[in-house]
């Protein structure tokens, strides 16, 4: 196989996988009533609407980790948090677009070459981007798709079919 259908394949095999998962994602959110957003399951979980917006927010690390070797979070000026289920869903869109603009022109080495996210000196992680896509988007996201469908059916709110059906709904095609 040649060095270019090996960058091409995993560069639309990562494409692929995260159109579907943000697919699931986003019917996830739609369901996230705004006059909950302050509900909490336990003192010690997120409260549902800071749970969204972070589900929200997530999204974009990929794109930041491709502008660049690294990414100052003492400097990063983060969006106010969003309010509403609209705002969620406007925030997550614009996020999930600009990772599918960043990724079309992502080869196999800009994958494999380093990412570094800082606070100031302090230096949080440095991995590559292949792991920034899989481990702190795809998998962080799936995590919290998951706690948000536990908050969804505690609130008594129908849970959408992810890898399957679900109790509410049946699978998605």
């Amino acid at each position: 196989m040649s060095t270019a259908t090996t960058q091409s394949s995993l560069q639309t095999a990562l494409s692929q996988e995260l159109k579907r998962e943000l697919m699931l994602t986003r019917r996830m959110l739609e369901r996230v009533p705004t006059e909950q957003f302050s509900w909490q399951p336990h003192t010690k979980s997120m409260k549902l609407g800071t749970l969204a917006s972070h589900m929200a927010n997530l999204v974009g690390f990929l794109e930041m980790s491709l502008q660049g070797p690294e990414t100052d979070m003492a400097v990063l000026k983060m969006p106010d948090s969003p309010t509403t289920t609209d705002e969620v869903l406007r925030r997550f869109d614009i996020n999930a677009e600009n990772i599918h603009k960043a990724l079309a022109g992502v080869d196999d080495a800009t994958f494999h070459a380093l990412w570094t996210m800082r606070r100031g000196e302090q230096v949080i992680m440095s991995v590559p981007r292949a792991t920034v896509a899989r481990t702190l988007v795809l998998n962080h996201l799936i995590h919290h798709r998951g706690q948000l469908s536990v908050y969804l059916r505690l609130l008594d709110i129908p849970v959408p079919a992810i890898y399957g059906g679900s109790a509410d709904e049946a699978p998605v095609r």
